[in-house]
């Protein structure tokens, strides 16, 4: 794990934005198309205000979701409304998006369906993801009875989660999935959040702290 500090937020968003398009600047270099897995949530807004700006191949860039509450687009709580209303604009709008949300499925048939069209994408070629103060990341939660199956090489791409504390079904990311992507990086704020990751590099168990499933190789990036 690499850790890189910044001295505002403001200076983190920017240079994250732009260490982002570099990454998938790179893969697009190998390949005919990059995917690309972003997390919901209040801190990646600000990053994708700027890589939206950012001039690149957009339209060979596939954009996925680490995870998604199951419900409908148009809710508050829809990580895809925040992906369409602050990522997929300006020069970014030409980008391909992969929603999770199916309003006549149930979260586990469009976990089996999307998980079919995302394998031949596979790996991800750039990952952005958070973690909660509890030391969640996508929707792999502490304490959730999926957790051991989702941690689990042999778990499918995609897996619906329940997790105890939360108001909503989840669909997330798998761990074998978001650890196998070609460059890692997870963003934090705060000095709690900090602290909360201290504290999984300590634990070094997944089950307890989900965020270990993913900091081999992945570079953290934080502000205060």
């Amino acid at each position: 794990m690499n850790f890189q500090e910044y001295a505002d937020r403001d200076l983190m968003y920017m240079g994250l934005a732009s260490r982002l398009a570099s990454d998938i600047e790179g893969a697009l270099r190998q390949q005919d198309e990059a995917l690309f897995v972003v997390p919901g949530g209040t801190t990646p807004g600000p990053v994708f205000d700027f890589l939206s700006d950012i001039e690149l191949d957009w339209p060979r860039v596939n954009v996925l979701l680490s995870d998604e509450r199951w419900v409908d687009e148009n809710s508050e709580r829809s990580n895809a409304r925040l992906v369409r209303e602050r990522l997929l604009v300006g020069r970014a709008s030409s980008a391909k998006f992969i929603p999770f949300h199916a309003p006549e499925e149930t979260p586990e048939t469009a976990a089996g369906r999307i998980g079919a069209m995302i394998e031949p994408l596979l790996p991800v070629s750039v990952l952005l993801l958070g973690m909660g103060q509890d030391m969640h990341t996508a929707s792999l939660f502490p304490g959730a009875a999926e957790l051991p199956k989702a941690l689990s090489p042999e778990a499918p791409i995609l897996m619906a989660m329940h997790p105890t504390d939360q108001p909503e079904v989840r669909i997330s990311l798998s761990a074998w999935v978001l650890d196998g992507a070609l460059a890692k990086h997870l963003v934090i704020t705060g000095d709690e959040k900090r602290a909360a990751l201290e504290r999984a590099r300590a634990l070094n168990d997944a089950l307890v702290a989900p965020v270990c499933a993913v900091l081999t190789g992945a570079t953290v990036h934080w502000a205060p």
